[in-house]
């Protein structure tokens, strides 16, 4: 089966602290959705049409976890937790087989 991936990049953050509540809600609905962080604030290397901002990766067993602990009602509430005029371009992507 394959995994699932959350890729979430960042172009700005206006106000680190309000992201911070999301971050406290966020963390534990994705631990116990089954997800593992893989990598957040780490370097970035961007090519051709990239920007180099702030990348999320996080990893599911499979793409229908991936899907549901987005839709389940604790990560839910954290997305309310996020300010508003936040940008973020999030995707929930099928890993190969």
């Amino acid at each position: 089966m394959a995994k699932g991936y959350w890729a979430s990049v960042y172009p700005a953050i206006s106000d680190p602290e309000k992201l911070t509540a999301y971050n406290e809600l966020a963390g534990p609905a994705v631990r116990a959705a089954g997800g593992r962080l893989l990598s957040r604030d780490g370097r970035v290397v961007a090519h051709e049409a990239g920007i180099p901002h702030r990348v999320v990766l996080i990893e599911f067993d499979s793409f229908e976890q991936a899907v549901a602990a987005y839709e389940s009602e604790a990560y839910q509430k954290a997305l309310v937790a996020l300010p508003a005029g936040f940008e973020r371009d999030f995707r929930i992507v099928e890993g190969i087989d």
